[in-house]
């Protein structure tokens, strides 16, 4: 079923069936080829970051659940790493973590960008889908807003294509734009859980998610909107803002690590100080000076940028002290890889 448009009298329908119908929750995990654009739709169904996201492949490394908050529904919506073929052994945990997730979920959804030809990558992940008989299975087709509507209307038939020659159907495929949800947003369009039913559909995403979901008063309490641990998302923002404008190979060798956060002492009641201190990881001495450029000034940069997200995030003002530091070839050491959390 491809679902292109919000149904007549849907919202009214809703309406009615919010005195009838029973409360749902629970959890849906988004899946497919790094930089598909899993994190960018999180953000946007729950309507605040709670996912970093950037062009750069493999960006999320931890699960990050974000909470999407209804009158009918709570969906607790699972950003998982991009599964990959692993080049080492962070790559083949990220990968473990993906297929424990998929056993864990009521629904998985599986995102491809409309601007990008379905290849050996997405059909290695839709092969695996087929083989979990009993979950529902949607298909997102992310992006909309980079392709004409007859590009869009290919990758559809491709997506529906594809299920059909592994044996299974697709519960829903649905095409969605998280940038056209956040430019409608922005124009004050109305939403709900972060999504209104605008062009990006969103909205309509959340909708079709939703009746998939197992009868269940909310697991979360109203207002929460991921369940992940400041420091960890702290460390997440600084990662987001390092990544920002450093050569191709260096991404995936950069590591955050926030040591302590503590209110400054001796303030006034009324003006409060976080005092964040955190460690930027590489893997090579040679990596150091991309990190903090000349003169300090990227570093400085990465500071700059990461604490106006952490002032958001946390609400309060911030001290971010930064350091970077070398951890030789982290990412094929196990002894490293837990120091780092992974």
């Amino acid at each position: 079923m491809v679902a292109m448009s919000a149904r007549p009298n849907q919202e009214a329908a809703a309406q009615q069936s919010e005195t009838t119908s029973p409360h749902r929750a629970g959890f849906a995990c988004f899946v497919g080829r790094p930089n598909a654009g899993k994190s960018t739709l999180t953000n946007a169904l729950v309507g605040q970051k709670v996912a970093i996201t950037s062009n750069r492949p493999q960006t999320t490394r931890h699960t990050v659940r974000g909470i999407v908050h209804r009158a009918d529904a709570q969906l607790i919506l699972v950003d998982t790493p991009g599964l990959h073929k692993p080049r080492t052994l962070l790559g083949e945990r990220l990968n473990d973590v993906v297929r424990t997730t998929w056993a864990e979920v009521d629904v998985i959804g599986f995102c491809l960008p409309a601007d990008q030809k379905l290849g050996p990558g997405d059909k290695y992940i839709v092969k695996e889908l087929a083989g979990i008989k009993k979950t529902p299975k949607i298909a997102i087709v992310t992006k909309t807003d980079l392709v004409e509507p007859k590009a869009l209307a290919e990758q559809l038939l491709a997506v529906s294509a594809l299920a059909d020659e592994l044996g299974f159907e697709w519960a829903e495929i649905v095409p969605v734009s998280a940038v056209t949800e956040e430019q409608e947003a922005g124009r004050g369009a109305p939403g709900q859980g972060g999504g209104g039913r605008g062009a990006g559909q969103v909205g309509l995403l959340a909708d079709l998610i939703a009746p998939l979901l197992p009868e269940s008063p909310p697991l979360y309490p109203e207002g929460d909107l991921t369940d992940e641990p400041e420091m960890v998302m702290v460390a997440e923002l600084i990662r987001e803002a390092a990544l920002e404008g450093v050569r191709d190979e260096l991404p995936h060798s950069i590591a955050v690590v926030v040591e302590e956060m503590l209110p400054r002492a001796d303030r006034p009641a009324g003006k409060p100080l976080l005092d964040i201190h955190a460690n930027v990881y590489i893997e090579r001495p040679s990596q150091k000076g991309i990190i903090i450029g000349p003169k300090g000034k990227r570093l400085k940069d990465v500071g700059t940028k990461s604490r106006k997200h952490i002032e958001a995030l946390l609400g309060t003002p911030v001290f971010l002290d930064l350091h970077v530091k070398v951890a030789k070839d982290w990412q094929r050491d196990p002894k490293q890889l837990r120091k780092l959390g992974f």
